[in-house]
């Protein structure tokens, strides 16, 4: 029998007031995927990750039902909403310690459903254990819905649940997929639009890396994700989840789950807090107008792994990114008008255009053409790199990991691998994905929510996760992965790895500039466990070479002169050095009559630019 759930009905400012004071700054005045971006970047950060195993006992504080039939300030029974019937009492019911594996009829047990399957994103962490959207149902339920997805159910009904929930054939209007979906029942429809599109929002920038095509067939293909960063969904089932949030209003359920998730991850669901943000967003009608062209695309900065592009954005008012091309094939995206191509291969010719896209997702002609063979080698790292390993007392686990490349990194392709011993082989879980962006000459710390460093915080790290790959003993192998291949390793695969990665924390040795798939003790220096001062700090000449943002060098490459901005008047020496540190040229108060340094005379190459003490890298054309 319902009780007291009851339909919120209020105006938006109403909702925001559930998050903390400043949670949404900056979302004022924002519509579309602009807003949609900006709520993405506010969710992402510093979220505490937890082990899907931890799940079981945190739905004691998110999922019980105080809502139906039960007293609201003293439950043990689950919320389910595959079985719950708001209008009477339910046919079963369950606590924690009902959870099984699987099920051959309702009622036998329940356990952990993944509103967005997790095929989408193939069981990697941290997705496979976000609570926003893995939540306690039947367990036979959970198993007949499979990896369809939710929907409307047309004419054939292959399964009726208890609670009048079913499975049939799909039945969206302009849906080309014709397989089965899941239709939850009314009281719970808007529960599961917010959901799925929470889940647009938080993994927006790695959603194109997801299974977002199962089947060649479309109306085989049952993940409704479109492959788009921005619109997320085909359009006919952003439709579809549109009209749930509106026939089913956000209830004090979903507001009290939004505040107990909120307590142990530290993210809100913001369509929770703010219905009204899903129409802003993909209530717009893009036009049919395809976007200008952009224009004077250029080379900006050539190195041995890199190429850093600029351009001149296009005219379009409803331009929302870049396409980049590298030799004709399509390798990246951007909002902004410069991009930096990693993974190259030195002393290789490449070509890149650029193309504008709207919210339409109609595309613009190809820019200019621009050119470039990548240098022979250059003083950057290759890759990211660990640069700290801290296996101290009980959880604390910590790795730290840093940008030498010279260039910003997308972290979207990189992840942490480990591999465990099952008694008779080796063997890698599934991985923990990294995101976001992070600088050149930028640390960050990956660290597990339950360690207790006396000198590192939970809060100071980037990536806060409880994922197999933070719970290492000590005998484990781990890797950084860029893709499926390994970037730099800790350990040796295949072995117990104790006599040397247990109790200990370990320090890459400040003249190791390079990433390796080969583990050797000697790059580390050793200390005592549980010991991390300066942990998530650049070594003292990392940081050093790190200020060089005081002054911006321009054209790089150059052809005669070196233009300096910045507060140039106060340099006292401009050198140029090889990168064997020998002096070419000196200049005293370089900057007294002009704003250049002449490159003339140099041969073709990569220099360095030492004003006082910070140091620039150019190339001589």
């Amino acid at each position: 029998m319902k009780k007291f759930l009851l339909p919120i009905i209020l105006i938006s400012s109403c909702f925001a007031a559930q998050a903390p004071a400043g949670y949404y700054d900056g979302t004022a005045g924002l519509t579309g995927y602009a807003l949609k971006s900006k709520l993405h970047d506010i969710i992402s950060a510093k979220n505490i990750n937890w082990n899907y195993g931890d799940l079981t006992n945190y739905y004691n504080q998110t999922d019980l039902d105080k809502y139906y039939d039960h007293d609201a300030t003293n439950t043990t029974i689950l919320l389910d909403m595959y079985s719950e019937i708001p209008t009477g009492p339910d046919v079963y019911e369950y606590t924690t310690a009902n959870i099984i594996g699987s099920a051959s009829a309702e009622g036998q047990g329940w356990n952990r459903e993944h509103m967005m399957p997790q095929s989408t994103f193939y069981s990697n962490y941290p997705m496979y254990s976000d609570l926003f959207y893995v939540v306690p149902t039947d367990a036979r339920i959970n198993q007949l819905r499979s990896n369809y997805p939710y929907g409307i159910v047309g004419s054939t009904i292959y399964y009726t649940f208890t609670n009048s929930s079913r499975i049939g054939n799909c039945a969206i209007p302009g849906m080309t997929y014709t397989g089965r979906v899941y239709e939850p029942i009314n009281e719970f429809k808007g529960d599961v639009a917010r959901s799925l599109l929470y889940f647009a929002v938080r993994y927006e920038g790695k959603l194109g890396t997801f299974n977002f095509n199962n089947n060649a067939n479309p109306a085989s293909d049952t993940n409704p994700l479109d492959g788009t960063e921005e619109r997320s969904f085909d359009p006919a089932y952003i439709t579809m989840l549109l009209q749930w949030n509106q026939q089913d209003p956000v209830s004090q359920k979903e507001i009290d789950r939004n505040n107990a998730v909120y307590n142990l991850q530290k993210n809100r669901n913001p369509f929770i807090d703010n219905p009204a943000w899903i129409s802003a967003i993909w209530g717009q009608t893009p036009d049919a107008i395809v976007p200008q062209t952009p224009a004077n695309l250029t080379v900006t900065q050539n190195s041995a792994y890199f190429s850093t592009l600029s351009w001149t954005p296009s005219s379009s008012t409803d331009v929302i990114g870049y396409k980049i091309y590298q030799n004709g094939a399509l390798v990246g995206a951007t909002k902004n008008t410069t991009f930096s191509i990693d993974h190259l291969t030195p002393s290789t010719a490449y070509t890149f255009t650029v193309k504008a896209y709207d919210s339409g997702y109609l595309l613009s002609s190809d820019s200019n053409v621009a050119s470039t063979t990548t240098l022979a080698s250059d003083i950057y790292a290759k890759d990211l790199m660990v640069t700290k390993y801290l296996e101290g007392s009980s959880n604390n686990k910590a790795l730290e990991i840093t940008n030498k490349t010279g260039h910003p990194v997308n972290l979207s392709d990189y992840r942490l691998s480990i591999q465990f011993y099952s008694g008779t082989n080796y063997y890698f879980v599934d991985p923990y994905e990294l995101e976001g962006i992070v600088q050149n000459n930028e640390t960050f710390v990956v660290l597990n929510p339950s360690a207790n460093f006396s000198c590192y915080t939970v809060n100071q790290a980037k990536f806060v996760t409880a994922a197999p790959q933070m719970t290492f003993t000590g005998s484990n192998y781990l890797e950084l992965r860029y893709k499926s291949s390994s970037v730099d390793a800790i350990g040796v695969s295949g072995q117990s790895n104790s006599s040397v990665l247990g109790n200990v924390s370990l320090y890459r040795k400040t003249n190791i500039n390079q990433p390796t798939t080969t583990f050797t003790i000697g790059e580390w220096d050793s200390y005592a466990s549980d010991y991390c001062q300066s942990l998530g700090t650049l070594a003292t000449s990392d940081a050093i070479f790190a200020q060089n943002n005081e002054f911006k060098i321009y054209p790089n490459p150059v052809n005669d002169n070196i233009f300096v901005n910045g507060k140039i008047e106060n340099i006292k020496t401009a050198q140029i050095l090889d990168f064997s540190g020998k002096v070419i040229s000196t200049e005293q108060n370089p900057f007294k009559n002009k704003k250049t340094i002449s490159a003339q005379s140099l041969p073709t190459g990569s220099y360095l630019l030492k004003l006082d003490n910070k140091i620039y890298q150019f190339i001589k054309k």
